[in-house]
C-alpha cells in the first residue's frame, strides 16, 4: 500500500468512477490508475468499486470505509508538512480563505487589512464560490478557513462558530414611496417588484419563509449574486432590494435609502467554518481571532481537534 494508490481511490471518487479524468487530475496514465487499484484491491482482500465490465459504478460496502479512512490518512500526511513548516517558518507560508462575494466585499477587507500588517509574508488565497463550492474545498483540504451564512454548518466533518449576527434590510431609490411609510410591512414590500439574492446565498431562505408565512407571494423579478448588482439595478428603478444591510455605503450609495428591516425577516449568523483534523498553522487562528476576539487559539484548537475513538 502507497500514497499514490490511496491518492487515486480518493480521486475516483471525486473524478465521479471516471477513470480518463482520474489520470488527467493526478498526471499519470489510465491503465496505471487500474493497475493501482487492482494492486490495492489484491493486497486487501476485497473489491473496492462495484463494476460493469471495465467500468466503475461505485463503492463497495469495504470501499466506503475505506474511503473514509483515505481521506483522514491523507489529510493527516498534510497535516505532518504544515506542522514542519509552522516551527521553521512560523510567519511564511500561504493562507487559503474560501468565502461569498458578499464577505469578501463588505466583511473581510478590514481583517485582513489587520491580517497582512501582522503577517505581512503570508500569501493571503482569497477564493469566492458559492456555499456548496466552500464546503467542497474545506472538506478536500484545499482551503484553510471558510466564511458563508448558508451549508458550513450541515456538514458534521465541518466545526463553524459565529462570526456575526444581521438582519437582511430594503433598499429603495431617493423619493421612494416606502420611505413614507411609518414602519416597513411584507404587505406593503410584496406590492412591489422586488430583487434580491439567488437561492442558497446570503440568507435567502430567510426572505422566502417570511412571506411565505405571511400567506403572501412576491414579485421578485431580478437574483443577483452579490449586492452590488442588486444595488445597480435598483438605482435604475427596476425594483425594490432586500440586502445584508453592510453592503450598503450611505458615502457611495448617495443615490439610494436604506430601509430597516429587522422586524420582517429571521436573523441570520454568518459563520466561521474549519474542517475538523485539518492542520492550522497559528497565523490561521490569528486570523479568525481578528475576526472575532472570543475565538482565541485555544478555543479553536479544542474544538477542530479530531474525533478519536477507543482512546486512539
Amino acid at each position: 500500500m502507497n500514497f499514490q494508490q490511496l491518492r487515486i481511490v480518493r480521486e475516483t471518487v471525486r473524478q465521479n468512477y471516471n477513470l480518463t479524468e482520474v489520470a488527467n487530475a493526478l498526471f499519470t496514465s489510465q491503465p496505471g490508475v487500474s493497475k493501482h487499484i487492482k494492486d490495492l484491491e489484491d493486497e486487501l482482500g476485497v473489491e473496492l468499486f462495484v463494476r460493469r465490465g471495465k467500468r466503475l459504478l461505485g463503492l463497495t460496502e469495504p470501499g466506503k470505509e475505506l474511503v473514509v479512512i483515505v481521506e483522514r490518512m491523507l489529510l493527516d500526511a498534510r497535516n505532518i508538512k504544515k506542522l514542519a513548516d509552522q516551527f521553521t517558518q512560523r510567519d511564511q507560508g500561504q493562507l487559503t480563505l474560501v468565502t461569498t462575494h458578499t464577505q469578501a466585499r463588505y466583511a473581510l477587507p478590514r481583517i485582513v487589512t489587520a491580517f497582512k500588517k501582522e503577517y505581512s509574508k503570508v500569501h493571503l488565497a482569497l477564493h469566492q464560490g458559492s456555499p456548496q463550492e466552500l464546503v467542497q474545498l474545506l472538506l478536500s483540504g484545499d482551503a484553510d478557513i471558510g466564511i458563508a451564512t448558508e451549508s458550513l454548518s450541515n456538514e458534521p466533518e465541518l466545526v463553524t462558530f459565529p462570526y456575526y449576527d444581521w438582519h437582511h434590510a430594503v433598499v429603495v431609490p431617493v423619493g421612494h414611496p416606502l420611505l413614507d411609510e411609518p414602519q416597513l410591512t411584507l404587505a406593503s414590500l410584496a406590492e412591489h417588484s422586488l430583487i434580491t439574492y439567488h437561492t442558497g446565498f446570503t440568507g435567502r431562505g430567510k426572505i422566502d419563509k417570511a412571506f411565505a408565512e405571511a400567506n403572501l407571494v412576491p414579485d421578485i423579478v431580478m437574483t443577483a449574486l452579490d449586492a452590488d448588482v442588486i444595488k445597480s439595478y435598483v438605482e435604475l428603478g427596476l425594483g425594490v432590494g432586500i440586502i445584508a444591510p453592510g453592503a450598503f455605503n450611505p458615502a457611495r450609495d448617495t443615490d439610494l435609502r436604506l430601509i430597516d428591516a429587522s422586524h420582517l425577516f429571521a436573523r441570520n449568523t454568518t459563520l466561521i467554518a474549519v474542517r475538523r483534523g485539518h492542520y492550522l498553522r497559528g497565523y490561521a487562528f490569528r486570523f479568525i481571532e481578528l475576526c472575532s476576539p472570543e475565538l482565541t487559539e485555544a478555543n479553536v484548537r479544542a474544538a477542530v481537534a479530531p474525533h478519536r475513538e477507543n482512546g486512539f
